[in-house]
């Protein structure tokens, strides 16, 4: 997989994503429904997470995974625990989910997929891909995320916050703030296997 490493810049202590998720896209004029349609062309790693995404390509889950331990994680200091960051969308199955469970599963590095809760917009709300500036994001997240102490061990660890696309990181922040607050997260590091 050809990647071109990218550092990201937010609350957390480090974060990298592997690949600029869309290199080209021309618009191609309105199909039959009159819905735009586009020639696009994507990173590998943005088309493995395209077809993994939105066409449930669950076959994508391992080398991304594999990319992920390779390339990102060596980055950064000794992980302790991966959490998947709260889908955006309800889905039948998570893709973030899925590539933290397989990342987990190669490195040997728990999983905790429900320290992380995300309360639902208030109702009338626009969704969060419908707004357009980081203020308005970060207004729309404000404490809409809480903690379950799921870590029962003693000691302080670092996490990797894993998340699919990076865009304005509004929502990686809010997390962060809220893991902050918890004792047993040492560092924080984020992950992302593309950005917008």
């Amino acid at each position: 997989m050809q990647i071109q490493v990218k550092k990201l810049e937010g609350s957390w202590d480090l974060g990298y994503a592997l690949h600029k998720h869309t290199l080209t896209s021309t618009y191609l004029g309105d199909d039959e429904y009159g819905h735009p349609r586009f020639d696009t062309t994507r990173s590998e790693p943005g088309e493995a997470l395209y077809q993994l995404k939105y066409r449930s390509d669950w076959d994508q889950v391992a080398p991304i995974a594999a990319q992920l331990q390779t390339t990102l994680l060596p980055l950064f200091e000794k992980v302790g625990l991966i959490i998947p960051m709260p889908a955006s969308t309800i889905r039948a199955r998570q893709p973030v989910d899925e590539l933290a469970a397989e990342l987990g599963r190669i490195t040997g590095i728990p999983v905790f997929g429900n320290i992380v809760v995300k309360s639902p917009p208030p109702e009338g709300s626009p969704q969060l891909k419908n707004l357009h500036s980081r203020e308005e994001k970060d207004a729309a997240l404000q404490g809409r995320f809480s903690i379950i102490p799921s870590i029962t061990n003693d000691g302080c660890w670092n996490a990797l916050l894993l998340d699919d696309l990076f865009d304005t990181g509004a929502t990686m922040d809010a997390v962060c703030k809220a893991l902050r607050t918890y004792n047993k997260i040492n560092r924080i590091y984020a992950a992302s296997i593309t950005w917008k």
